[in-house]
């Protein structure tokens, strides 16, 4: 594609006996589809959309080579030819759709599996299930070796183009690598050939089982990222071997489940572990994927210029724009509906059992349930409320064909997305506002800012109103609270008042949080420093130490921080179940102290006075942030129901929450694929 402003992305790579036509792989990531046969309809649209729209490879969530592979009870399995006719329908749903090859992902969760049955090359217990696993005999191991080969052949005869075998991210064969997890002393433990031996021989075995026209990945850990990982020496003669025994590519993976480094969630630089990929460039003949963190074409075409590897593997901006590699090919990289790696609705609903979708896109893994037909009944539609849930709501109305005016009483649109940008680590949610003002002025959404609209001006003059207004923060009854050092977190994110060197902070759920990261980084963030990451989060920038880990050295806070809440449980609970740790561990790095089971008693000169543990106390501050929820602002709505207007409510103004940006844009799409 001569044409196109990303060359190398778009550039076909030629494997020998097939040809990927671009450098995009769309890497793999479990929906909740793969678990049952009758889901596979709804994986097929979900694949085949993705495939239409130009993605050079497709890497399917996690199947297991057999029961005790199981990530969860009944997940997904590939073991018998009664699998293959599910599967089938899903590759010939992407073949059909375009030239994109798909491969079926590999996976045997080892002693990560969250069920009873669940095996490693030891007993140890991970950290991330209750279970215990039951360690593997040398007749165990000859089975799942065999269990692997099947599953592979299975998947050849399912259509699919090659297999992705998942070595990475701390599952059963990345346990077998690392004396961590392998404290075994037989054929398959101790030395470092040892420990690979069970690699080699289910990549052996799944090549002379398939021929040699049938892509296999392998998806190697270049970086364990925990204490006693591999070392750089086992990792380069590891991927030689891999390469050796019939690899067809291999795929970069970082990090463990269980590991200290955050490395996927938002506050990740982009492309901050691509370094390791390059690294390995100069020992390894076959092409290599560089993956983690990269979410725009930019990024990517950039990665392939400088020769840090053949291809480049993102997954969640797959979920976030199904069109992403179309876009981008027709130079229109400023259309994109860009991943701001939040994880709340895909990789949150992974691991709490869920099906996954998106954010920014509610429509992913619902392709044949939600959907935004043209009307033949268009309407004059008001939309009050330019945060996320009345800008999903105005543009998709409009993109079916209704007249919108949207209404914002703020200067800008976004309303608590403005807030969330500005959060250190936060940075991408910058790229939806940008998004959305694409949106706005192709389908010709009227937009009105700085106009507080009134019930008279709308009555009447629409035949529908959508109420988006959102919330506002709660007011609390404490004695001083409106002493000259109380202000809520919407007036400190916004740089209205200055702010003391030590602070106090009333509420502690993901607001509080994210207060206590405003309040403890220096501004600017450098949201694309990957040294000052590693710096603080402790990564060996050269990737040479064991596990790729070094001591952590977090800069110092530019100011002390108390965070309290009235609950008694650990603070921070109830933040994402794949983000929320990084969070927490982000304010121990800044000293942050954590007060819980506290009884606010009043403010004064001296500060907030508390009692906890029935003892009372002074926390010292200059100055003191509220954060303790919102409530609806409801307002407009309450006055045109009173005056029989046909009013809808979404988000914020209908359930205020913790700042929910998922619910409100789902609830907003779903209203306009109705009305």
């Amino acid at each position: 594609m001569a044409d196109t402003p990303y060359p190398h992305l778009f550039e076909s790579l030629d494997l020998g006996f097939t040809e990927i036509p671009n450098r995009i792989v769309m890497g793999s990531m479990h929906t909740g589809m793969e678990d049952f046969f009758w889901h596979y309809g709804e994986l097929a649209a979900y694949f085949a959309e993705r495939a239409a729209n130009g993605v050079g490879l497709i890497v399917t969530g996690g199947i297991s080579p057999n029961r005790a592979g199981w990530v969860a009870p009944l997940a997904g399995r590939m073991t018998h030819l009664g699998h293959v006719a599910a599967h089938r329908r899903v590759t010939e749903a992407v073949h059909a759709a375009g030239s994109s090859k798909i491969c079926m992902q590999i996976l045997h969760a080892g002693r990560y599996g969250y069920h009873p049955f669940i095996v490693g090359p030891s007993d140890r217990a991970s950290p991330i299930t209750p279970f215990k696993p039951r360690r593997l005999g040398l007749r165990g191991i000859a089975r799942t070796i065999t269990d692997y080969i099947r599953a592979a052949r299975l998947a050849q005869r399912a259509g699919y183009d090659g297999v992705e075998i998942m070595g990475s991210e701390g599952y059963l064969l990345n346990q077998f690598l690392a004396e961590r997890v392998n404290d075994r002393r037989d054929a398959y433990g101790g030395s470092t050939s040892r420990r690979q031996r069970i690699v080699t021989e289910i990549l052996a075995g799944i090549r002379a089982a398939v021929g040699p026209r049938f892509i296999i990945i392998y998806r190697l850990s270049m970086l364990d990222l925990v204490e006693h990982g591999q070392t750089w020496d086992e990792i380069v003669t590891l991927a030689r071997t891999v390469a050796a025994a019939g690899a067809t590519i291999i795929n970069t993976g970082i990090g463990w489940h269980e590991s200290r480094v955050p490395t996927i969630v938002t506050r990740v630089p982009r492309a901050a572990f691509a370094g390791v990929t390059a690294k390995m460039r100069e020992h390894v003949d076959v092409p290599l994927i560089t993956t983690n963190r990269i979410n725009t074409p930019e990024a990517a075409e950039k990665l392939l210029a400088d020769e840090v590897a053949d291809m480049v593997s993102m997954a969640r901006p797959f979920l976030a724009d199904p069109a992403f590699a179309a876009k981008a090919a027709a130079g229109r990289a400023a259309d994109i509906n860009t991943c701001i790696a939040c994880n709340q609705a895909c990789l949150d609903h992974t691991f709490a059992w869920k099906r996954a979708s998106c954010l920014v896109n509610p429509r992913a893994g619902r392709e044949t349930r939600l959907n935004f037909a043209p009307t033949d009944r268009p309407a004059r539609i008001a939309v009050v409320g330019a945060g996320p849930a009345g800008l999903e709501a105005a543009t998709r109305l409009a993109e079916r064909g209704h007249h919108v005016t949207l209404y914002e009483a703020g200067s800008d649109i976004g309303g608590q997305f403005q807030f969330a940008r500005r959060i250190p680590g936060k940075e991408e949610f910058a790229e939806t506002l940008r998004y959305y003002r694409r949106r706005i002025a192709h389908t010709g959404v009227a937009l009105e800012l700085s106009c507080h609209v009134e019930a008279a001006t709308l009555v009447g003059a629409y035949d529908k109103v959508v109420i988006a207004t959102g919330v506002v923060p709660r007011r609390i009854a404490i004695e001083g609270i409106g002493h000259a050092k109380v202000m809520s977190y919407a007036e400190l994110i916004a740089g209205h008042r200055p702010v003391g060197r030590q602070v106090a902070i009333i509420g502690a759920g993901g607001i509080g949080f994210d207060v206590a990261e405003y309040l403890t980084h220096e501004r600017p963030a450098p949201a694309e420093d990957a040294a000052r990451f590693f710096q603080e989060w402790g990564v060996d920038p050269a990737f040479a130490s064991r596990g790729g880990l070094v001591e952590a050295e977090p800069a110092p806070p530019p100011r002390a921080v108390t965070l309290c809440q009235r609950s008694t449980h650990k603070a921070g609970r109830d933040l994402g179940k794949t983000s929320g740790w990084a969070h927490r561990a982000s304010l121990r790095h800044k000293n942050v102290a954590m007060r819980v089971g506290v009884t606010y008693q009043a403010i004064d000169d001296a500060g907030l006075h508390i009692t906890c543990d029935g003892q009372p106390e002074c926390i010292t501050a200059d100055t003191i942030i509220v954060c303790a929820g919102q409530t609806c602002e409801r307002t407009l709505y309450d006055a045109l129901r009173e005056s029989r207007q046909r009013v809808h409510v979404v988000g914020g103004a209908r359930l205020a929450t913790e700042l929910d940006a998922k619910r409100a844009i789902r609830e907003a799409a779903e209203l306009a694929a109705r009305l």
